[in-house]
């Protein structure tokens, strides 16, 4: 099982990087926290690394905090997550996010995280409630990056967790003069929010 991965990153896009380990490219899916936390390309990274096996498929899911890895690992406990899933909540709420959401059984914010319909929601607060205990709140890190690239960014991550290409552009747009376009996290969720709203709920691809 690979644990860890310490190499040069060729390649970044949200949900998905290529690290160059003595030669051997490893992709791993992250999460969107995690991309946006990374450095620019052909810089040394490192990534805590969870190994998924299953049948004829392996998967290598990165982090780049163990608190998240931790986080993540917690949430394929709950039946019905897988690690598509479970990257999707991680990209869709912070930790710092989700464990009040989830401690306070506060369904509402849970389902609207693309991916998490009530019934899921309702598995993930009654099996993760008790062990939310060991989950430590950590200060997150500010992405590194030009503002309009951190739009093309948000853009393209909203579209990889569903939702339309122009709803996706508008709600972008709505964020950035509350939050602003030099984080690209902040700008994200401020995005989520604005689609999250009554204008928005029909937004989301199919």
């Amino acid at each position: 099982m690979i644990g860890q991965l310490r190499g040069r990153l060729v390649e970044k896009r949200p949900h998905q990087v290529l690290v160059d380990v003595g030669g051997v490219g490893y992709v791993v899916q992250v999460p969107l926290s995690t991309y946006a936390a990374l450095g620019e390309l052909h810089t040394e990274v490192t990534l805590l690394v969870h190994t998924h096996v299953r049948e004829d498929v392996l998967a290598l899911y990165g982090f780049v905090s163990s608190r998240e890895k931790h986080f993540f690992e917690m949430l394929l406990s709950a039946s019905g997550v897988g690690p598509t899933l479970a990257l999707k909540i991680l990209s869709g709420m912070s930790v710092e996010e989700l464990v009040p959401a989830i401690r306070g059984s506060d369904l509402g914010r849970l389902t609207k995280i693309p991916g998490v319909g009530r019934k899921t929601a309702e598995r993930m607060v009654v099996e993760l409630k008790d062990k939310l205990e060991t989950v430590t709140a950590e200060t997150e890190k500010p992405a590194a990056s030009s503002p309009a690239g951190i739009e093309v960014d948000v853009v393209s991550a909203l579209v990889n967790l569903g939702y339309d290409g122009r709803a996706a552009e508008a709600a972008v747009g709505d964020a950035k003069p509350e939050v602003g376009a030099g984080n690209f996290e902040k700008l994200l969720r401020g995005a989520l929010q604005a689609l999250s709203a009554p204008k928005g709920r029909n937004a989301r691809g199919a």
